[in-house]
């Protein structure tokens, strides 16, 4: 059986002219942000907390809080199965890059920081509560997100990620709701302090298959930690305008999407376990549809078991059975 899945990568810039393009998943933040009579100011207003919210934690040498602003691309993956030409997007990613008004000059941010996934909308809005509805006390499936984290890290490996991207990605979400966070000592300068839990989550888990380990900051100015996905070391494979970028970007999305968690009026405490039930907090100026997005995340499963894992159930069964990162870094040195 080949390994020979074909990658390919496609961006389309996120400004106050975007318009969402057919193929984009339309669970993710950006997109949902992006339509109706609001969407331009909607953008904007987006755009606009995010270069604030960097300039406030890139302070050195910036005295009037306006020396950098963000781009962000939406970074599209897709994938081709069968050598065929026909692709499906499989993640969904942004990647961002700082302008530095002062030196005129541009600096390569984050890749990562958001994530959507079609596989990953299939596991758990398909297979997940199929498998709890027989089954309401068991743990999941002994092998979820198998397929999905060995795609992710096959996709890390390939020719056309590594054409387009020096550094692996930092994926930056919300922490959940259903476990408790512990402050310790330890503090960063940029990603601030840190949180520890005794019990990784359900997507902890499964972002662990995907290659990812997971830490919880919470920035100087930030109310609530949030939850770093990488392979590496965090701290020290990322510059502290990548981590900024990463940050300010999604702490911005997690604000407008999560305000009961990012927009509370309160900073968490020394022990903190997040909740959608929390009344004191402030709402953003900028429409999004919460509802909607939980909706289509249904709908998208929906899609990709028709489109992508029924047609090629065979073979991407076969492929996960024999696929491994040891064999494919082997590979690459062979070659």
């Amino acid at each position: 059986m080949s390994n020979n899945f074909t990658c390919s990568i496609s961006s389309i810039r996120f400004d106050e002219d975007y318009h969402p393009a057919n193929s984009t998943r339309l669970t993710t933040n950006f997109a949902n942000l992006a339509r109706g009579e609001h969407r331009q100011e909607n953008l904007r207003r987006t755009l606009r907390m995010i270069n604030n919210r960097f300039n406030a934690l890139a302070h050195w040498d910036n005295p009037t809080a306006d020396r950098y602003s963000v781009e962000v691309d939406i970074v599209s993956a897709n994938m081709d199965i069968e050598g065929n030409g026909d692709t499906f997007p499989v993640i969904e990613t942004l990647k961002t890059t700082i302008v530095d008004h002062k030196d005129n000059k541009r600096i390569d941010g984050m890749i990562g920081n958001s994530f959507s996934s079609y596989v990953r909308d299939y596991d758990f809005s398909i297979v997940l509560p199929d498998h709890f509805d027989k089954n309401p006390t068991s743990p999941p499936p002994e092998h979820f997100g198998d397929l999905h984290g060995k795609l992710f890290q096959y996709l890390l490996n390939s020719e056309a990620y590594q054409a387009n991207f020096s550094k692996k990605p930092v994926i930056c979400l919300s922490v959940s709701t259903s476990k408790t966070y512990h402050r310790t000592n330890n503090q960063h300068p940029v990603l601030g302090v840190e949180y520890r839990q005794d019990e990784y989550s359900l997507t902890d888990d499964y972002f662990h298959k995907m290659g990812l380990t997971v830490r919880y900051f919470m920035p100087t100015g930030s109310v609530a930690p949030l939850a770093f996905y990488f392979a590496g070391d965090l701290l020290s494979d990322y510059t502290d305008l990548e981590l900024i970028s990463t940050i300010s970007t999604m702490e911005t999305f997690q604000k407008i999407y999560r305000p009961e968690i990012y927009n509370a009026n309160s900073t968490a405490g020394q022990v903190y376990q997040p909740s959608l039930k929390y009344q004191d907090y402030s709402l953003t100026q900028i429409v999004y549809d919460r509802e909607e997005r939980s909706q289509l995340a249904v709908k998208q499963g929906q899609i990709t078991e028709e489109q992508f894992i029924k047609p090629y159930q065979s073979i991407l069964e076969q492929w996960a059975a024999n696929y491994s990162v040891e064999k494919e870094t082997v590979k690459k040195h062979a070659a």
